[in-house]
């Protein structure tokens, strides 16, 4: 696992059914602090004045463009597990979410922006290696608007980005910050009903992602999808509650990716992402430390099994990255892709090995 990986835990932002009512309580109030005089060299005051109010006024007004121009194409989904959000796709009816919201699930029912219209939607297929999902409307409401979907190569450290979605079930809503942080490995609990998938190349966010957010859009100042807000990160040591202003996306070159693929075909027939091709579980040492990941099964064929690799076979070490859990082994061939070349470290006998295995693909 390389330095970009995220230590922390993390939860699916997909909203319980029964939490989707919210009490809200508003503070306001705020005052101005008496004008200071100018020192040797300033500006007039109302030259100055000026100025940050047009800027302020021009940095508004990208705002509600952006939200002008992206919130028609952003969907609320109701499956049965829960509330979640998603992106319309194409002027077919096809709308992109995460996995995790779908869950299951092989019907929903879709609230569009445009006049809150509910209309029915049926499943095409479901990603859950990448949390990823694409359902189809019933019925294409008139007006229906696909999003614009960006480039990853273009997303830097310190853009403004929007994120859309129905948090908390309130629908059509949005919340602003920067993106934090690229590149970033991170892993979901299965344990809150997450797929358990580790994703690569995550867009790290401190816009405000909260439950019911997953599947919706996080998009810059050029009204573009930049990623798909999916996981928000916890912090253990407060009782796993919320780590504000610490989200994550699945980035737009994934979810083009594997969007494109399952309105096609039906299925992700590519991955693009490297494997062993091999279930294995956690083991621990004596101090019931994890320390490697046992092979249960390899399969015939596949890249561990090519480099002679079997079954009981305990991996310790994927090139320079310690495996010591299921997870950590998924974190390290996250960034690699199918047909690179890794040296792997593991226990046959109670004899440390090596291999040099050719990866095969998901």
């Amino acid at each position: 696992m390389d330095a970009s990986s995220f230590a922390g835990r993390t939860r699916r932002l997909l909203l319980p059914l029964s939490a989707g009512v919210c009490a809200i309580a508003l503070v306001g109030g705020c005052s101005d602090a008496a004008p200071r005089a100018a020192g040797p060299g300033a500006s007039a005051p109302g030259t100055a004045r000026g100025s940050v109010a047009r800027a302020q006024e021009d940095l508004q007004a990208a705002y509600q463009k952006v939200i002008n121009d992206v919130l028609p194409s952003v969907v609320q989904i109701e499956a049965s597990e829960g509330l979640g959000s998603g992106i319309v796709y194409d002027d077919k009816g096809h709308i992109v979410t995460n996995a995790h919201v779908v869950g299951k699930g092989k019907k929903f029912k879709v609230t569009v922006a445009t006049g809150e219209k509910v209309v029915g939607a049926s499943l095409v297929s479901s990603y859950p290696q990448q949390d990823l999902a694409v359902i189809k409307l019933d019925d294409v409401p008139e007006g229906l608007k696909p999003a614009t979907f960006g480039n990853s190569q273009k997303v830097e450290v310190g853009q403004i980005v929007l994120a859309m979605g129905s948090p908390l079930g309130l629908s059509s809503s949005v919340t602003q910050g920067i993106v934090s942080g690229l590149g970033r490995t991170v892993s979901e609990s299965q344990s809150d009903g997450g797929t358990g998938a580790t994703i690569a190349n995550m867009v790290q966010t401190s816009a405000a992602i909260n439950p019911g957010n997953s599947g919706g859009a996080l998009v810059n100042l050029n009204s573009e999808v930049i990623g798909i807000p999916t996981l928000a990160a916890t912090d253990p040591q407060l009782g796993d509650s919320a780590a504000p202003g610490i989200g994550f996306a699945i980035p737009v070159s994934m979810v083009k990716t594997v969007a494109s693929q399952i309105v096609k075909y039906g299925k992700v027939t590519d991955s693009g992402r490297a494997a062993l091709n091999v279930t294995g579980r956690t083991v621990v040492d004596e101090s019931y430390q994890p320390a490697g990941v046992a092979l249960v099964s390899v399969a015939k064929g596949g890249a561990a099994a090519k480099a002679g690799l079997r079954t009981g076979d305990i991996i310790t070490k994927i090139g320079g990255s310690p495996v010591t859990t299921i997870t950590s082994l998924s974190e390290a061939l996250a960034n690699d892709k199918p047909g690179q070349k890794v040296t792997v470290t593991y226990v046959r006998d109670q004899k440390t090995r090596t291999a040099k295995v050719t990866l095969g693909e998901i």
